[in-house]
């Protein structure tokens, strides 16, 4: 088992890792959409579902995967009115990649954010 840290994703404000290798698995800590060298600015959901999924994207590119490889998404989400929106960019991202997939609604996320995801992959082969 080893931690992955990439400085291309947001470093950890707490005592966890960006992820977590073990067992040909990589587990992605819940990411929200920080862009890096910024203050915490919300945009639009669609603005930060782009920047959630890259935020997860560079992390799992660090630790030898990509969204390709992706298992199990689980997107928590602030209001479930949003959900058509996010489920549309995460659509066009992801393409005809259709990983296990939760989604959880939840009270409103740090610094005002609407969405967080944490997610699990295969490495590549």
């Amino acid at each position: 088992m080893h931690t992955i840290t990439t400085p291309l994703a947001p470093i950890p404000a707490g005592h966890y890792s960006q992820a977590i290798v073990h067992a040909g698995l990589v587990y992605v800590a819940g990411q929200l959409p920080t862009v890096l060298g910024q203050a915490h600015v919300v945009g639009s959901i669609e603005e930060q579902t782009r920047q959630v999924l890259h935020n997860v994207s560079v992390i799992l590119d660090a630790a030898g995967s990509s969204l390709s490889n992706l298992i199990k998404v689980t997107i928590y989400v602030s209001d479930m009115a949003l959900w058509g929106r996010v489920n549309a960019i995460y659509s066009e991202v992801l393409g005809d990649h259709k990983p296990a997939r939760a989604v959880v609604p939840v009270n409103p996320l740090h610094h005002g954010f609407q969405i967080e995801i944490e997610a699990i992959a295969a490495l590549l082969p």
